[in-house]
């Protein structure tokens, strides 16, 4: 399945959140009216929470376990089963260029990745490998927005937002975990 377009909305859009254990950590997932703004990987509940202040500081931030549930089971549900479609609307605010990059992670399936250099081949724009980088560093999205499927050159774990382990666990999750890393 290709996945929907992401949009992109207002950084002062009000915003519910809630947060949940998981096997790689708490996951936090927070959304606007128009789809999910950001699903933050880390190490408990309060570091996850002053991410997402920092991230959107003119939103009003509301914990709402409810609203949240159903995107939380899928997510949780991605992770036992990363070939499964999220099927989640997604509302990320990003320059132009990322929400380009961002789009064509999305285009990766699981089991499957690319390098940086790929990335930005596919958008047009081969020489901005490093600017695909930065984009994905800025990628608010965890799961969502399969970042972690990107390698660095030679086939070589690079950077993850959310840590090198959890890039780790997720592509030994999906099969893709290059040999050696």
């Amino acid at each position: 399945m290709t996945p929907g377009p992401i949009r992109g909305g207002s950084p002062t859009d009000p915003l519910r959140f809630a947060t949940v254990a998981t096997p790689l950590g708490r996951l936090l997932a927070a959304a606007s009216p128009r789809g999910l703004r950001a699903i933050l990987l880390g190490g408990s509940a309060e570091e996850l929470l002053a991410d997402l202040q920092r991230r959107f500081p003119a939103a009003e931030q509301t914990l709402d376990d409810t609203a949240l549930a159903p995107a939380l089971g899928r997510l949780l549900g991605q992770l036992k089963d990363p070939r499964a479609d999220l099927e989640l609307a997604l509302d990320p605010l990003g320059t132009d260029f990322q929400l380009r990059v961002w789009q064509a992670l999305r285009a990766i399936p699981a089991g499957r990745t690319a390098s940086y250099g790929e990335v930005a081949a596919r958008i047009g724009r081969p020489r901005a490998v490093r600017a695909v980088a930065s984009a994905c560093a800025a990628n608010p999205l965890a799961l969502a927005i399969p970042c972690h499927r990107v390698l660095g050159s030679g086939g070589r774990l690079a950077g993850y937002r959310w840590g090198i382990e959890r890039k780790r666990e997720l592509l030994a999750r999906e099969g893709s975990l290059p040999p050696g890393a």
